[in-house]
């Protein structure tokens, strides 16, 4: 089920546990884009909070922010977000996220994925959307009418 992909709540704690002791043995370390140390450091000094939002367990998503190649980028993460608040695929999922962050409209929330239908979920909760697109990304539908960023640096 891991090589397929599944979301599943209960797969993915489990391979959050089973990550740990890599990551503990310094036999894992987490990928982020070049990009991102920076654009958190950026947002970070200007006030601006970063929230993760993944198919990952929270506890996985700690790991690899916690233990990446450019150090640990938890310091500039507020919090984290898993499949435990809804399907990311749901806009009441998005919603969810709104209300636990405090903010007043959900329109104060821009959402970067790589997903469309994450895209089109999180558009519905009435959230600000850009999709980004990276190597190694699903195609996108033409015309799918969504802003667009090849770094976070055009953030």
């Amino acid at each position: 089920m891991i090589k397929a992909d599944r979301k599943i709540t209960a797969l993915k704690q489990l391979q959050g546990h089973i990550w740990r002791t890599g990551y503990e043995s310094k036999e894992l370390q987490g990928i982020v884009f070049e990009d991102v140390p920076e654009a958190f450091q950026r947002w970070h000094a200007n006030g601006i909070k970063v929230y993760i939002y993944s198919s990952g367990s929270r506890e996985a998503q700690r790991l690899i922010f916690g233990n990446t190649a450019f150090g640990d980028l938890r310091k500039y993460i507020c919090g984290f977000f898993d499949t435990t608040v809804g399907n990311k695929r749901e806009a009441r999922s998005y919603f969810e996220i709104s209300q636990s962050v405090g903010v007043d409209k959900p329109s104060q929330i821009l959402f970067v994925t790589d997903i469309y239908q994450e895209a089109v979920a999180a558009k519905a909760a009435g959230l600000e959307v850009v999709i980004s697109v990276r190597p190694g990304n699903a195609p996108l539908p033409e015309n799918h009418g969504f802003e667009t960023i090849k770094s976070f640096a055009e953030i």
